[in-house]
């Protein structure tokens, strides 16, 4: 398993983020929700992009370091859906807390979110 976070498994589409916002549907984890919808084959099966609220931090500074800290931990992680799913998705993680995170409480919300999710997608199709 590719453990890189690659130019075309980011998510940059400004129609795809519209869309996860509207159509999405949601997974959470306290402080992490995850926002996916199925998409058509594209370069990469899982595009991927992360967000923090400026309205809980001000300062530039603190939101790229825990959005550097989503990625990573995303990119260690994501071995968990990208073997257990053969569908293409696009997701969205938001950062929902007010506190500035550790590495640690990060890489284990995500390993729980992202069970979490692989879950729900096995539900849906044993229905």
């Amino acid at each position: 398993m590719d453990v890189s976070f690659g130019k075309k498994e980011k998510l940059k589409s400004k129609k795809l983020f519209t869309q996860l916002f509207e159509e999405g549907k949601g997974v959470s984890v306290y402080p992490l929700k995850l926002i996916y919808i199925s998409t058509e084959k594209k370069e990469a099966p899982i595009q991927t992009g992360v967000t923090v609220s400026k309205r809980n931090f001000k300062s530039a500074v603190k939101r790229n370091r825990i959005k550097r800290l989503l990625r990573e931990s995303y990119r260690l992680n994501k071995g968990l859906v990208f073997n257990n799913t053969d569908a293409n998705f696009a997701f969205l993680f938001l950062y929902l807390s007010k506190d500035m995170p550790s590495f640690e409480l990060l890489d284990q919300k995500m390993k729980l979110v992202l069970n979490k999710f692989k879950l729900q997608i096995n539900e849906k199709n044993t229905q």
